[in-house]
């Protein structure tokens, strides 16, 4: 169900990316249509390091896995995050070319971002609510596969490994994420060459591949109004998606 959820919000969201990156695309593309013999850059490929920056938004989703957990009073608390929040992301580009067609690019940055978590009763329908906030130093390593260029755009594939350090940390609340989790990442884009450097806008998927709930809560001792939350989660995963522009 909750990965259903997660399928039909993001749909939604790519569909509001996609209005967005069209518009941005044309514009590109228009400015090339000006005189769309001409090639710009054209050896930029040819070069071994490539460097760059970025920005974008993002928004993260998490995945609840309950235990069934039921308290001495005969609560059964369920966990969800029923919409997302966009975040704020920046990054740095490194990108090494392998050769004609794979790049390994290194893009490490900061994510800004919050989960708006709805946590329910099952008897009574009693509902909690708290706002995880979390600044993120990611450190992406991605393997690029591009096609064949095209005039000035050049589209490409990317699948890589993505460690993550959450820098803010929370006591007291019901639910505290872990300080450190992985992702797997797929994504895609285009290169767009312009007469002085490359913009390249970017759609990627994350994928956490560990549990990024904190069940040890000595500061929730003596909460237990509190720490039932907790306990009545086995695990819980993050996911994320991500629209970044790059320039090159």
């Amino acid at each position: 169900m909750m990965d259903s959820l997660f399928f039909i919000r993001t749909r939604r969201l790519l569909r509001a990316l996609t209005l967005v990156a069209v518009a941005i695309c044309a514009l590109g593309a228009g400015a090339q249509n000006l005189n769309d013999k001409v090639l710009n850059r054209p050896y930029a490929d040819m070069r071994r390091w490539h460097l760059g920056f970025s920005f974008g938004v993002h928004t993260q989703d998490i995945s609840f896995v309950h235990n069934g957990f039921v308290t001495p009073g005969g609560e059964q608390w369920f966990m969800e995050q029923p919409s997302f929040s966009p975040g704020f992301c920046v990054n740095g580009l490194v990108d090494y070319r392998l050769n004609h067609l794979f790049n390994l690019r290194f893009t490490p940055g900061m994510y800004f971002g919050n989960r708006d978590i709805t946590m329910r009763e099952y008897g009574s329908g009693a509902e909690l609510r708290q706002n995880v906030k979390s600044a993120l130093v990611v450190l992406p390593l991605d393997l690029k596969f591009s096609g064949l260029r095209y005039r000035n755009s050049r589209p490409y594939v990317t699948a890589g490994v993505m460690p993550t350090f959450n820098v803010t940390r929370q006591r007291g609340d019901y639910l505290r994420t872990k300080p450190m989790d992985f992702y797997l990442t797929a994504g895609f884009g285009c290169d767009f060459y312009l007469p002085f450097f490359k913009f390249i806008p970017e759609v990627k998927f994350c994928f956490g591949l560990t549990d990024v709930i904190d069940h040890d809560r000595p500061d929730l001792e003596e909460e237990p109004d509190k720490l039932k939350i907790t306990q009545s989660l086995k695990k819980a995963v993050s996911r994320m998606v991500v629209f970044t522009f790059y320039f090159e």
